[in-house]
Protein backbone atom coordinates (compact mmCIF):
# COMPACT_ATOMS: atom_id res chain seq x y z
CA UNK A 1 0.00 0.00 0.00
CA UNK A 2 3.07 2.24 0.85
CA UNK A 3 4.59 2.17 -2.37
CA UNK A 4 1.23 2.34 -4.34
CA UNK A 5 1.09 5.62 -2.35
CA UNK A 6 4.28 7.22 -3.50
CA UNK A 7 4.22 6.01 -6.59
CA UNK A 8 0.57 7.86 -6.88
CA UNK A 9 3.12 10.86 -5.11
CA UNK A 10 5.12 10.71 -7.83
CA UNK A 11 2.71 10.73 -10.83
CA UNK A 12 1.25 13.29 -9.70
CA UNK A 13 3.73 15.71 -9.12
CA UNK A 14 5.51 14.65 -12.63
CA UNK A 15 1.68 15.23 -14.09
CA UNK A 16 1.38 18.68 -12.32
CA UNK A 17 4.79 19.59 -13.55
CA UNK A 18 3.93 18.62 -16.88
CA UNK A 19 0.89 19.93 -17.09
CA UNK A 20 1.95 23.81 -16.24
CA UNK A 21 4.59 23.90 -18.13
CA UNK A 22 2.25 23.65 -21.14
CA UNK A 23 -0.21 26.06 -19.53
CA UNK A 24 0.14 29.89 -22.01
CA UNK A 25 1.34 32.20 -19.34
CA UNK A 26 -1.51 34.69 -20.38
CA UNK A 27 -4.21 31.41 -19.23
CA UNK A 28 -2.28 31.09 -15.42
CA UNK A 29 -4.47 33.21 -13.61
CA UNK A 30 -7.61 33.05 -14.79
CA UNK A 31 -6.96 28.99 -14.65
CA UNK A 32 -5.40 29.74 -11.09
CA UNK A 33 -8.58 31.17 -9.42
CA UNK A 34 -10.33 28.50 -11.28
CA UNK A 35 -8.64 25.46 -10.41
CA UNK A 36 -8.25 26.49 -6.57
CA UNK A 37 -11.11 25.36 -5.76
CA UNK A 38 -10.60 22.36 -7.26
CA UNK A 39 -7.43 21.83 -5.24
CA UNK A 40 -8.99 21.59 -2.40
CA UNK A 41 -9.82 17.78 -3.21
CA UNK A 42 -6.45 17.25 -2.76
CA UNK A 43 -6.49 18.40 0.60
CA UNK A 44 -9.27 15.32 0.92
CA UNK A 45 -7.06 12.85 -0.57
CA UNK A 46 -4.10 13.89 1.75
CA UNK A 47 -6.61 13.18 5.09
CA UNK A 48 -7.38 10.50 3.86
CA UNK A 49 -4.11 9.07 2.73
CA UNK A 50 -2.97 10.04 6.21
CA UNK A 51 -5.78 7.57 7.80
CA UNK A 52 -5.59 4.66 4.85
CA UNK A 53 -2.34 2.93 6.76
CA UNK A 54 -1.87 1.74 10.45
CA UNK A 55 1.85 2.42 10.14
CA UNK A 56 3.54 5.78 11.05
CA UNK A 57 5.38 6.20 7.53
CA UNK A 58 1.86 6.47 5.92
CA UNK A 59 0.79 8.55 8.89
CA UNK A 60 3.98 11.06 7.87
CA UNK A 61 3.26 10.90 4.39
CA UNK A 62 -0.10 11.95 4.91
CA UNK A 63 0.61 14.74 7.06
CA UNK A 64 3.11 15.96 4.76
CA UNK A 65 0.94 15.84 1.71
CA UNK A 66 -1.44 17.52 4.00
CA UNK A 67 0.36 20.76 4.78
CA UNK A 68 1.66 21.01 1.16
CA UNK A 69 -1.94 20.80 -0.15
CA UNK A 70 -2.60 22.94 2.22
CA UNK A 71 0.04 25.48 1.22
CA UNK A 72 -1.14 24.97 -2.12
CA UNK A 73 -4.85 26.16 -2.08
CA UNK A 74 -3.44 29.34 0.21
CA UNK A 75 -1.08 30.47 -1.84
CA UNK A 76 -3.03 30.30 -5.07
CA UNK A 77 -5.81 32.27 -3.23
CA UNK A 78 -3.41 34.44 -2.36
CA UNK A 79 -1.85 35.00 -5.56
CA UNK A 80 -5.17 35.16 -7.06
CA UNK A 81 -6.69 37.86 -4.90
CA UNK A 82 -3.61 40.03 -5.41
CA UNK A 83 -3.23 39.10 -9.36
CA UNK A 84 -7.48 40.70 -8.82
CA UNK A 85 -5.96 43.40 -7.19
CA UNK A 86 -4.22 44.88 -9.81
CA UNK A 87 -7.51 45.28 -12.06
CA UNK A 88 -8.99 47.82 -9.43
CA UNK A 89 -8.98 51.28 -10.11
CA UNK A 90 -7.60 54.05 -7.71
CA UNK A 91 -10.91 55.20 -7.48
CA UNK A 92 -12.50 52.24 -5.78
CA UNK A 93 -10.14 52.60 -2.88
CA UNK A 94 -11.53 55.57 -1.33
Amino acid sequence: MLILLLFIFVLAGFLGFELIQKVPSQLHTPLMSGSNAISGITIVGAIIASGALDGKMGIILGVIALILATINVVGGYMVTDRMLAMFHSKKDDK
